[in-house]
């Protein structure tokens, strides 16, 4: 089983970044009393507010497939505050990298070489 870190960069349109708040903090609800597989999930706001980075870690492909069904029903008035596009690093289950489209808003990136522990040499 392998940790995954998700990354997602949106920047808002005139006055959504308000209601990006306000997603964010009913996602943080439902986060902290449904998931002990999401390691961590943390909301950053540039100087202006005009972008945030979203830095979201999971125990595993499991835990991060469990995140989008509990979520499921946020994320489309979440994207349209503004865009979005970002990462995933990890090496995904299967059924987890059958989610993601190749040309999708969301690119995968494999481990290659690391400091962390959980990574093997290749």
């Amino acid at each position: 089983m392998s940790e995954l870190i998700g990354i997602a960069r949106f920047d808002f349109r005139d006055g959504d970044v308000e209601e990006f708040k306000r997603l964010s903090e009913q996602a943080m609800e439902i986060v902290r009393a449904k998931e002990p597989g999401t390691l961590e999930y943390s909301v950053s706001f540039n100087a202006d507010e005009t972008e945030a980075i979203v830095i979201e870690r999971y125990r595993d492909s499991e835990a991060l497939l469990a995140h989008g069904q509990n979520l499921a029903h946020l994320m489309e008035p979440v994207i349209a505050t503004g865009s979005v596009h970002g990462e995933l690093l990890g090496d995904p289950s299967p059924d987890l990298r059958a989610n993601f489209a190749e040309d999708g808003p969301v690119q995968l990136f494999t481990p290659w070489i690391s400091l962390s522990p959980q990574t093997k040499p290749r």
